[in-house]
């Protein structure tokens, strides 16, 4: 049964962490990232403040193809990242043990990131790869997203909750709806673009961690069995 696990690192010890380099006080949100593969597209806001110190360090990485900002809106930019994921020992070990990322934090230190694992197996499977790696690896948080009475959130982040529950509340799902991208953009004080990719993400990762996967062990316990 899968899991979901919440996971702190150094940011000098992983690849996409050095490359993101920010200064005192800055802050990067994972906003999507394309399937884990060959090429690995990471997008991310940025505030202003960090800005040209941020696009300059990342220019110049080795790892870095290019580097697009994509939109603005009130002191924040979203970005989207070409580089060579498969120098990245960390992202390396999350596709090897079929992890999936849900959402990802860095400041000039540390990265926190939100992983699911298909088992607790290959979520030990992932700590033991980072122990010999020497990647330093802190487990924080680990829940079933389907148990009831744990993983009260299903593996949906702070920020898609929010975006998910304005939504609901403003009237963007009414008919007719009461509310535009663009208002929960303006509220929530970030990019319409971002909004729209918050409550994808939010819908897809709740319908995934609730009705998908209940529906599969029903299917499974219920399954007629074969005579002799």
């Amino acid at each position: 049964m899968a899991v979901i696990a919440h996971l702190r690192i150094p940011a000098s010890s992983f690849e996409l962490g050095r490359i993101l380099e920010l200064e005192v006080g800055g802050t990067i949100e994972l906003e999507n990232m394309v399937p884990l593969g060959e090429k690995a597209v990471p997008f991310f806001s940025v505030s202003d403040e960090v800005r040209e110190s941020f696009e300059e360090n990342v220019e110049n990485h080795p790892s870095v193809d290019r580097i697009i900002e994509m939109t603005r809106h009130d002191g924040e930019r979203l970005y989207s990242l070409d580089w060579n994921v498969a120098r990245d020992v960390f992202f390396q070990g999350i596709i090897e043990l079929e992890g999936q990322l849900l959402s990802a934090t860095g400041t000039t230190d540390t990265w926190e990131f939100e992983i699911r694992f298909p088992t607790h197996e290959t979520l030990s499977g992932f700590q033991e790869y980072c122990s010999n790696a020497h990647v330093p690896l802190e487990v924080g948080r680990v829940y079933n997203p389907v148990r009831p009475g744990t993983g009260m959130w299903y593996g949906v982040t702070k920020a898609q909750r929010e975006t998910l529950i304005r939504a609901v509340h403003g009237g963007y799902y009414s008919i007719p709806r009461r509310m535009s991208t663009q208002d929960l953009a303006d509220d929530l004080d970030i990019s319409d673009q971002a909004v729209t990719e918050r409550l994808r993400r939010a819908i897809e990762t709740l319908t995934e961690n609730t009705l998908i996967m209940m529906e599969e062990e029903l299917t499974e316990e219920f399954e007629p069995t074969q005579e002799s």
